[in-house]
């Protein structure tokens, strides 16, 4: 019974860390001509929630010391509550960043917290209990961009796409006070270690994750806009962020399960990001012969990349509070990285015109990101991963 609430709190919890992103692209010219947003400024509402994402958790070594777990994780679900709520009734292009800011801060308490539940409820079925996590996450993501489109034309108010969001975010608020375990909590990101600024491995795996990522940001802020320049509409846009999200749920559920009894995660991110490339090369090539083709495809290496990233980056240490800390460092660095990633492609379309120079780059990091993954063979974790004798402290390059 315990179990199964738990699984029940990472399901809820996860499915509300996507829709304050996934819910911008789809509505993203309604929103542009009423507040008058260029592409850049665009960018914005999903890049600095990542950048959020990025800079909480790096500073989890100090916040641990006077924020607990359970204060952290009400504390970021009510502020990805209250941003919702305020894009129900705001008008304003600063006033939508701004609500982008706070909903980014309160996913990224909620997201540095997740990887370490995880790890401490499931130690035993790591790789399928984080493919769910992964699944669920991806899965609140897609019904935003879905639904969003569909309850503004129902309402004639973008705003409502956007803020009613909060309802979810309010349910997990209540599911988490009521269901979570009443064990003494540990403190924010339940590391007992120090930081990680001067392990090697730690910013390989960091910054892995944040290019191995970096096509899903930018494809839920430009895909949208790249289906209405090919003749598409608002709706059409927000179904293939949808079409995106099945696929991405179907690889991080699926491709984990399926090599669940290797202990090398090296074949199935080969696999992933192979099948990432091949959709980016879609798009490149022949975008209008198979859009939802090309899309699908991206969504299923994006789905298993996220999941088996996460997974290889926790199984680096053996203890849950070692794992946890590694993998708040790892989503620190790494969503900062993977924040940039769509403000650059958003930049190569105001210079270039189109969206062609923004694949390119992202299929050339997949590229680069197929040949970094031989790097990660698990006999070696122990050593590239190794911490000075010191309790606490990585150890400093050399």
């Amino acid at each position: 019974m315990r179990a199964a609430m738990n699984l029940l709190l990472i399901v809820l919890l996860a499915l509300n860390l996507r829709p304050m992103l996934t819910s911008i692209g789809p509505l993203l010219e309604p929103v542009r001509q009423s507040t008058g947003l260029g592409y850049q400024q665009a960018a914005l509402l999903t890049a600095l929630p990542v950048l959020c994402m990025g800079l909480v958790p790096l500073l989890q070594p100090w916040l641990r010391r006077w924020l607990s777990e359970h204060g952290g994780m009400l504390g970021g679900l009510m502020a990805i509550a209250a941003a919702c709520l305020w894009r129900w009734q705001l008008d304003s292009a600063w006033a939508l960043i701004a609500s982008a800011v706070v909903a980014g801060l309160g996913v990224a308490v909620v997201q540095g917290m997740m990887p370490g539940l995880v790890n401490r409820w499931f130690p035993t079925r790591l790789a399928t209990t984080m493919g769910l996590y992964s699944a669920a996450l991806m899965s609140g993501g897609g019904l935003a961009a879905v639904l969003g489109p569909s309850l503004t034309a129902y309402t004639g108010h973008w705003q409502v796409g956007l803020g009613v969001w909060a309802l979810p975010a309010l349910l997990a608020l209540l599911a988490w006070v009521a269901l979570r375990p009443r064990q003494e909590a540990p403190t924010l990101g339940g590391a007992s270690g120090g930081h990680w600024f001067g392990n090697r491995r730690a910013w390989l795996l960091a910054l892995y994750f944040g290019l191995i990522n970096g096509g899903y940001t930018s494809m839920v802020a430009w895909l949208p806009a790249y289906y209405l320049e090919h003749g598409g509409t608002a709706q059409g846009g927000g179904e293939l962020v949808g079409l995106m999200t099945i696929f991405q749920v179907a690889g991080a559920l699926g491709l984990p399960l399926l090599l669940r009894r290797l202990n090398d995660r090296r074949p199935g991110l080969w696999l992933a990001l192979t099948i990432q490339l091949a959709g980016f090369l879609g798009l490149l090539l022949a975008p209008s012969a198979a859009m939802g083709l090309w899309v699908a495809m991206i969504g299923l290496g994006l789905g298993a990349c996220f999941s088996l990233s996460l997974t290889l980056t926790l199984e680096h240490l053996r203890t849950p509070a070692e794992a946890g800390s590694l993998a708040a460092f790892v989503q620190g660095v790494g969503f900062i990285v993977t924040g940039i990633v769509p403000y650059i492609t958003g930049w190569l379309r105001d210079v270039s015109g189109d969206f062609q120079a923004s694949w390119t780059l992202l299929a050339c990091t997949v590229l680069l990101m197929l040949l970094v993954t031989a790097c990660f063979a698990p006999r070696g974790y122990a050593k590239a991963i190794a911490r000075s004798d010191q309790p606490g402290v990585a150890p400093a390059l050399s």
